[in-house]
C-alpha cells in the first residue's frame, strides 16, 4: 500500500525540516544582529518586513522578563523534553514529533535569552507583532496539539 510508505517517508524527513527551520532562524538572526535588515527590508508593502527588534520581555511584549522568567523556561523546555520522550516510547511519534517543533523553537529562543538578554525576532507584521520563526514553529506546534486533542474529542 503506497499511504503508509508515503506516511513513514514523511516522518523521517520531519526532524530534517525541523533541523532546516532552526538553522533558518538561527541565519535570520545572525542578520538581523549583523545590521543586514537596516534599513528594514520591505517584504509586503505595509504589511510585513525585516527588521531587528530585541525582545527583553515574554510572548507579544508581555512585561514578564529576568532570571525567573529563564527558570521557567527552562523548567518548560525540561518538561516539554520528558513529554516528548514519552510520547516516543508510546510510540506516539506525530505528538512527539510536534513536541519537538516546540522545544527547538523554545531552545533557540532561549539561547537568544541567555546569550545576549533578548530574543531576536525580525518578522514585522504591521497589525500584529514582531517575532521569529522559532515563536512560528512554538505557535504551529501549539495548535497542532490543540488540533489532534480536538480531533481526538478530549477536552484541551
Amino acid at each position: 500500500m503506497i499511504l503508509p510508505n508515503m506516511k513513514k517517508t514523511a516522518l523521517g524527513l520531519t526532524p530534517a525540516v525541523f533541523l532546516i527551520l532552526i538553522a533558518f532562524d538561527r541565519l535570520l538572526k545572525s542578520a538581523a544582529l549583523g545590521d543586514y535588515f537596516e534599513p528594514p527590508i520591505v517584504l509586503l508593502p505595509g504589511l510585513l518586513k525585516l527588521d531587528f527588534i530585541g525582545n527583553e520581555n515574554i510572548a507579544f511584549s508581555l512585561p514578564f522578563r529576568g532570571p525567573w522568567l529563564n527558570l521557567l523556561i527552562a523548567l518548560a523546555i525540561a518538561a516539554l523534553i520528558y513529554a516528548g520522550l514519552i510520547f516516543f516510547r508510546r510510540k506516539k511519534v506525530f505528538y512527539a514529533l510536534i513536541f519537538w517543533l516546540i522545544i527547538l523553537g523554545a531552545a533557540s529562543n532561549f539561547f537568544d535569552r541567555l546569550r545576549y538578554g533578548f530574543v531576536i525576532d525580525y518578522f514585522d507584521v504591521s497589525f500584529f507583532t514582531v517575532f521569529n520563526l522559532a515563536d512560528a514553529m512554538i505557535a504551529v506546534g501549539a495548535l497542532a496539539v490543540v488540533f489532534l486533542e480536538w480531533r481526538a474529542g478530549r477536552r484541551v
